[in-house]
């Protein structure tokens, strides 16, 4: 059997025991600032601590590798599907909760609306969030968390930690992720059985995701951070930031078809043809580097997914 991602702990088990270390861990850092998009910044000023990280990463690896995967390949093998589906159905709808609470800290108040009769639906009609009736209503799962909530008001999100058992994280992340887990009824109704529970249904349901990792990151470890400081600031920015990253290619790349010189008309029958080979060539290459470009975007988003810790 292949050797598991050293991702693979990092964003299961911070679903789990999200409330344990995360008191104890590093305190907020920096000051506040005027906007939510997240300044672009060198490798050592978002991974100072990478020595660190990377040991903990191991770390993380080693009890993925000898608790976490055989307990979730269990579950998987005596759960039946409808029961992995209606248990996480359960959990995300105890996640609403916060997400209700987050969109009023963020002004969000037609979302936080709809938010909430989501939570209603699935908790009466869905049978306490077994079944996600909400979504056949058109009501679809929003993300919103503390952490979000800072950087909408300004906080800056801090260098990038990994923590033992927890995962990524960042300074911002960590109070944020307390918060939540003050929120959740959850962790007040049998604390460790109803986390180990969810822990290790979200095991099960990442594996797929996971996978990728091993067949296709040269450093497992640099892929997790990227994808997940990519994927939280998607979240804090509600998809500007990438949006105005598409838009910014998109108008290079405009005006550099727009200024390019005229090009010489072919001469001959053959130069006509060798040249519409090449035009061929390009679109098909251009084409290519966009879907790869997008399967890209699409699997770090779902790598990076899971590493949320379940609030």
């Amino acid at each position: 059997m292949n050797k598991p991602c050293n991702g693979r702990w990092d964003s299961k088990i911070q679903r789990s025991f999200s409330g344990m270390l995360m008191v104890a861990a590093i305190t907020l850092s920096g000051c506040a600032t005027t906007g939510v998009v997240e300044p672009q910044a060198t490798v050592v000023e978002v991974d100072p601590y990478e020595n660190f990280n990377r040991k903990m990463f191991g770390f993380n690896d080693k009890v993925d590798n000898y608790v976490a995967e055989p307990v979730s390949n269990a579950y998987k093998r005596i759960t039946p599907e409808f029961m992995q589906t209606g248990v996480y159905n359960f959990f995300n709808n105890l996640k609403n909760i916060n997400v209700v609470i987050n969109d009023v800290l963020q002004a969000k108040f037609q979302q936080s609306a709809q938010d909430t009769g989501r939570l209603a639906i699935n908790s009466t009609v869905g049978l306490a969030g077994l079944v996600d009736v909400a979504k056949h209503v058109g009501l679809e799962q929003n993300e919103e968390d503390f952490d979000q909530t800072l950087a909408v008001w300004g906080v800056p999100r801090g260098s990038y930690l990994v923590l033992p058992f927890l995962g990524p994280s960042t300074s911002r992340g960590i109070p944020g992720a307390v918060f939540d887990t003050a929120a959740n009824p959850a962790t007040y109704v049998g604390f460790l059985p109803v986390q180990a529970l969810s822990a290790i249904n979200s095991r099960a349901n990442a594996e797929g995701a996971l996978k990728f990792i091993d067949e296709a990151a040269l450093d497992p470890y640099v892929f997790t951070r990227e994808a997940f400081l990519q994927w939280r600031n998607n979240l804090a920015t509600d998809g500007k930031a990438e949006a105005s990253t598409d838009m910014d290619d998109f108008e290079a790349e405009l005006d550099e078809n727009v200024n390019a010189p005229a090009a010489k008309a072919p001469a001959t029958k053959k130069e006509a043809t060798n040249a519409a080979d090449a035009n061929n060539k390009a679109d098909i290459k251009k084409t290519n580097h966009s879907s790869i470009a997008q399967s890209s975007d699409d699997t770090a988003s779902k790598i990076a997914a899971p590493l949320k810790v379940n609030k």
